[in-house]
């Protein structure tokens, strides 16, 4: 089942274990570690391969910070700001508490630059990744789900303070060395003889090697580790073996739903965080999971607590297509489900009366909580919009609910304002107030709130403008070299020409801002080194003065109505959609906030 599916989506290795009634039923590798060359063999994957889990380390500092908790030490409803020795700047009166910090509903905003760098990067201290520059608190604590690395980095921090040993020591001996989990590191670069070990990382089967990644804040997403480290990891945290990281009621603590209804209104309906997984079904067994995604490397645990089983699998590979890592690990982990955990033969209960109304009240155009509100950020965030669709009969489809074809998935209404899909296990739950649907549970650590009107607008507004003044960049040129033509050597008078050509020296800045703009994207897409700083500003200063272009182009379409032209009509209809392209312009930055300050993106 592995070997084709990672020939097929051009993943170059895998690593896999498995854990079942408190024994290590599998670890295995496939493919290679590295590809080789003229002059090297390729190294195939076996059980000493380490491999990046990204994402998955939260689990691990979840952990740390659990022991702290059942040690006395710490408690989950502590405010954070008493364990800090510098000030968090926070938005609501509400405290942040460790649980929120856990649980991805601090309400911190995203922050995307500097989550992934180099090798070559200067070394940044865990104390400098969350207390200089922190990201905004748009929502209020322990109301909003939304993922947050910062939250995660605070917790790793907190733990150093609070046992006053540097993280990574406090993950080497007191999770690490006591898991058995022997060949596991969170240093960043890897020792050097653990480097001899790493497996390199690929975007796809064919090309060049990824650079080691190192990410910050490290709690975040910084461990290396093989198959067999995981399983015991699996094991202890499923409370097998002779080797406990924590007491059973801990535990169940950890495991148990963090957030009641209190907190989320009826988003507690759906899947909810624990301290530190994400709580999911499959096949009508209770899953806790997590994921872990770096630029080459793509990972997913889950753990089975009522079954006493587990699955780790982690891709050295993107892949071909955008959901290749998704699509293999989806493919593993069901395997492995419906060989050990199959299915209870549940079936999706029929739709409640009320279906078809409620599937009118949530179908709509819905925005991430997971997004960048302070920063021009916010325009890439707007841009990916997530539809809620009613496809009749009270069935709805989201559409970042997918099947492995990467179409959208039927779901239907099986209890008021819970969906299920049908035929699966993933459920989505929308909080109601004042009959009004206020947000929509995508996952535990993922909320969709309704998208404001004028953000709806963004996309298309955008791009109508920027055609429009492309449009005219090409036009006024040609349109005046013609008028030379027709008139001799007559120009036009330098009251009518001043203003065209003002207006087009601003489409000419809009035109310029495209380079140091892609070099953003292109940054932003494929996790490179932040552009300087001095490309952004270029691109805010080349399109702020762009936006400046709709005063001489409205009044060219003032004096071209006020002329007595006997075509006049035509210089006003066009210089009024000039001047729209450029008012839309204005209205895209404004909304998708791209000349805001803070470059601390």
């Amino acid at each position: 089942m592995v070997p084709p599916a990672l020939e097929r989506e051009g993943i170059v290795g895998a690593t896999v274990s498995v854990v079942l009634d408190g024994e290590i039923v599998a670890e295995r590798g496939y493919g290679y570690a590295e590809v080789g060359d003229d002059e090297t063999d390729p190294r195939p994957v076996d059980g000493s391969t380490l491999f990046r889990i990204g994402s998955i380390s939260k689990v691990v500092t979840a952990t740390a910070v659990m022991q702290l908790v059942e040690q006395g030490s710490l408690d989950l409803d502590d405010p954070i700001q008493d364990h800090l020795d510098f000030d968090l700047p926070v938005s609501f009166e509400t405290p942040v508490t460790v649980r929120h910090l856990l649980t991805h509903s601090a309400g911190f905003e995203d922050e995307l630059a500097g989550l992934i760098t180099s090798p070559d990067s200067p070394t940044v201290s865990l104390r400098d990744a969350v207390s200089i520059d922190p990201p905004e608190q748009i929502f209020e604590p322990g109301t909003t789900p939304a993922y947050s690395n910062y939250s995660n980095g605070l917790a790793g921090y907190i733990v150093e303070r609070v046992s006053g040993e540097p993280f990574e020591q406090y993950v080497e001996e007191h999770v690490f060395e006591p898991a058995g989990m022997d060949t596991a590191s969170v240093t960043q670069p890897l020792a050097a003889e653990d480097q001899q070990r790493m497996s390199a990382g690929y975007r796809f089967a064919g090309s060049d090697p990824v650079p080691f990644e190192v990410v910050s804040p490290a709690p975040a997403g910084a461990v290396s580790a093989t198959s067999s480290d995981m399983a015991r990891f699996m094991l202890a945290q499923l409370g097998a073996g002779d080797r406990p990281l924590l007491e059973e009621a801990s535990l169940e603590r950890m495991h148990a739903p963090a957030l009641d209804s209190d907190d989320l209104g009826g988003l507690a309906a759906g899947p909810r965080m624990t301290l530190g997984f994400f709580e999911d079904a499959r096949g009508g067994h209770r899953v806790l999971s997590h994921a872990g995604d770096l630029t080459a490397f793509h990972a997913q645990l889950e753990l089975y607590p009522d079954d006493g089983a587990g699955i780790f699998i982690s891709l050295n590979s993107s892949g071909v297509r955008d959901d290749s890592s998704t699509a293999v690990r989806e493919l593993v982990a069901a395997g492995f489900a419906d060989r050990y955990l199959p299915a209870d033969g549940e079936e999706t209960p029929a739709a409640l009366p009320e279906a078809a109304d409620h599937a009118a009240a949530i179908a709509g155009t819905y925005q991430l909580s997971r997004r960048g509100e302070s920063t021009f950020i916010r325009a890439f965030f707007i841009a990916s919009a997530v539809a809620v669709t009613d496809r009749g009969e009270g069935v709805v489809s989201v559409s970042a609910i997918t099947d492995a074809a990467g179409q959208p998935v039927d779901l239907v209404e099986v209890e008021p304002w819970v969906w299920r899909e049908v035929g699966g296990d993933r459920v989505v739950a929308a909080d109601v107030r004042d009959g009004e649907v206020v947000a929509v549970g995508l996952s535990p650590a993922f909320t969709l709130q309704p998208m404001p009107a004028h953000r709806a607008a963004f996309p298309l507004v955008a791009l109508a403008s920027a055609l429009i003044i492309v449009a005219f960049l090409a036009a006024l040129p040609i349109a005046a070299l013609a008028r030379r033509v027709s008139r001799g050597r007559r120009a036009s008078s330098l009251r009518t020409a001043a203003p065209a050509w003002a207006a087009w020296l601003a489409a000419a800045c809009a035109a310029a801002s495209v380079a140091p703009w892609s070099a953003v994207a292109q940054a932003l897409l494929t996790d490179g080194p932040a552009p300087a700083e001095a490309v952004i500003r270029t691109g805010q200063v080349l399109l702020a003065l762009a936006a400046l272009g709709v005063v001489p182009a409205a009044w060219r379409a003032v004096a071209a109505a006020r002329s007595g032209a006997r075509w006049r009509w035509l210089s006003v209809l066009s210089w009024t959609v000039v001047t729209l392209g450029f008012a839309g312009l204005g209205f895209a930055l404004v909304v998708g906030g791209a000349l805001q300050p803070s470059l601390s993106y």
